[in-house]
């Protein structure tokens, strides 16, 4: 099955010193891109990630200390893969709740502001978890009629973008109109309805700390827009302020405001917050 595209789709895979935003760093990253004509690109990437690998990532992904040592730091590799990246939907094997999340904090890390808002973020895990739930190596064996490990060596960023990519395209396959007859399993091949059906929560950030909730009024109901859909706003999902929107918080307490920025969040969570508080402003000041 060829992909529908309207621009160009990044399948990819990060491997890392742990799975801490805050603290843990690449040390491999690998991608396919496919063009909306079915050209493709592949790059594999090791990153030095200046920190040591611990024993047991090297076990898991068979990546030492030794192979990363004269490799680029993300920082220094960081404009070549943002012009990449730049302009493409991304898509990934549980990518939403830790790959996006973690591309996020080395782009912001190294001074790129990448607007993760601006493409849409495919996560073939979720799709699969949906539909058949389970893992990438039992989606490969469902999707592609093969077993993983007679295909890919485990625990490789590269093989297992591979392996996400197939499975991908095996998703759409089976889930095609032409090979699914009951509608409500039926998955078009378009990635807007994919970025969508991937998304499980209403995160405003990746780490959770900020979400949707919707607008109250007076007697505690759901405000409606002029299409009757509920109007959200952006609330604090944590912390003494939890449930209550970001603005009016921020109005209340401005001090809370610089605690978070100098607190032990992510970046992400704090280039969210500066926005919100931008977004106030520029409405306030006629910007």
């Amino acid at each position: 099955m060829k992909l529908n595209l309207k621009r160009p789709l990044i399948v990819f895979d990060l491997e890392t010193t742990g799975l801490d935003l805050v603290s843990d760093r690449v040390i491999q990253l690998s991608y396919i891109k496919i063009f909306p004509d079915g050209k493709e690109e592949r790059e594999d990437l090791l990153v030095n990630p200046g920190k040591s690998i611990p024993l047991e990532v090297t076990v898991l992904t068979g990546i030492t200390n030794e192979q990363v040592a004269s490799a680029p730091t993300f920082a220094e590799q960081s404009a070549h893969l943002a012009q990449a990246f730049g302009g493409s939907d991304l898509a990934g094997f549980n990518s939403n709740h830790f790959d996006i999340p973690m591309l996020a904090e080395e782009f912001l890390r190294a001074g790129v502001d990448f607007d993760f808002s601006k493409v849409n973020l495919i996560d073939a895990q979720v799709i699969f978890h949906k539909m058949e739930k389970r893992n990438l190596a039992a989606a490969y064996k469902f999707y592609c009629g093969r077993k993983m490990e007679d295909d890919f060596e485990a625990h490789r960023a590269d093989q297992d973008a591979e392996a996400t990519y197939r499975v991908l395209l095996g998703e759409l396959e089976r889930y095609s109109p032409e090979n699914e007859e009951e509608p409500e399993r039926q998955l078009p091949n378009d990635m807007d309805y994919l970025a969508a059906f991937s998304r499980m929560n209403d995160n405003v950030d990746f780490a959770g700390r900020i979400v949707w909730m919707p607008v109250l009024d007076k007697d505690g109901k759901p405000v409606l827009n002029e299409k009757k859909e509920v109007m959200k706003q952006e609330c604090f999902n944590f912390g003494k302020y939890k449930g209550m929107p970001v603005l009016d918080v921020l109005r209340r307490d401005p001090g809370y405001y610089s605690w978070m920025l100098a607190a032990d969040f992510t970046n992400h969570t704090k280039q969210v917050l500066t926005r919100i508080r931008l977004k106030e402003f520029n409405s306030r000041t006629g910007q």
